[in-house]
């Protein structure tokens, strides 16, 4: 488990983790306690999702989120990771602008919140352009492609992208041009595992799946999924570890019971006046009642 000494990992360190065939592990996290908990597990690389929309704002989908909630919630993830690289997520409409304006708003990910990469979504011509722009801007970027969930209203509904081949090939090539454009790696996200397997063996830059199968390079789960902090659906290609919701339920419903019954707060809860003292107290203050009732 790492301490204090360990070193901050980089993204040279993740992209070596390719080379020497280890997996990488990523989480998606959103504040300071659960940012903590996985940096100490040991976790390389913890992506500050646009998914708080949904997550931790209720949101429907992520087209909500703004750079304020994004900068708002990488900033503690950053400070509470000791070790695990920081990547903040671009929300919808903060790099669809033009390239000069898009690279001011990445840029606020470093500079104002501490993290060290972002990630966006997408491989049209005007995204590479951007991630060019970028890298010349020394912003180290995240590509992401397969299911884009920024582009939630264009699809019409969360499913699985490339079980057809052209738009497999669609894929494949996504990811190439932007290894191309410079990102220093690339989600792949809800494609058949035999099409990630094409992309991780043509790209030289490490591959994150998820939903994507077992031959990525790494694999990257949302926290509050993987904990099951949700009793909701859950896709296909979430492992729950542990039933969290189960768990805060029960100890809720304890809360309440114990309150109702009398049994909370008992005195092992509760401060004590000094005994010596009690005494005297309850002296003082029958006298003041007796003042006042002349």
């Amino acid at each position: 488990m790492p301490n204090e000494k360990t070193q901050k990992k980089t993204i040279p360190f993740i992209q070596a983790k390719k080379e020497k065939k280890e997996k990488i592990v990523a989480i998606t996290a959103y504040d300071f306690p659960v940012a903590k908990i996985v940096d100490q597990c040991g976790i390389d690389l913890i992506l500050v999702g646009d998914s708080l929309g949904m997550v931790v704002l209720g949101y429907e989908n992520t087209i909500p989120v703004t750079m304020e909630d994004m900068i708002h919630h990488t900033r503690p993830v950053v400070f509470a990771s000791k070790s695990a690289l920081v990547v903040g997520d671009m929300p919808y409409f903060s790099f669809h602008l033009s390239n000069e304006e898009s690279v001011y708003n990445a840029s606020r990910f470093l500079k104002e919140a501490g993290a060290s990469a972002v990630k966006i979504e997408g491989a049209s011509k005007k995204r590479l352009k951007l991630v060019e722009a970028l890298v010349e801007a020394e912003i180290p970027v995240m590509g992401h492609v397969g299911l884009t969930p920024q582009s939630i209203y264009h699809f019409g509904q969360f499913k699985v992208k490339g079980k057809e081949i052209d738009e497999a090939e669609n894929i494949v090539q996504d990811a190439l041009s932007l290894e191309k454009a410079g990102v220093f790696s690339v989600i792949l996200e809800c494609i058949p595992m035999e099409v990630a397997r094409i992309i991780t063996e043509k790209l030289e830059i490490p591959t994150i799946g998820i939903g994507a199968g077992p031959y990525c390079d790494g694999q990257i789960l949302v926290f509050h999924d993987l904990v099951g902090f949700s009793n909701g659906y859950l896709p296909k290609f979430v492992k729950k570890y542990v039933d969290i919701h189960e768990v805060i339920s029960r100890a809720v419903k304890g809360y309440i019971d114990d309150v109702k019954k009398g049994t909370f707060p008992d005195s092992n809860c509760s401060y004590h006046f000094k005994s010596e003292k009690l005494d005297e107290l309850i002296k003082n203050e029958d006298q003041k009642r007796g003042k006042k009732k002349k």
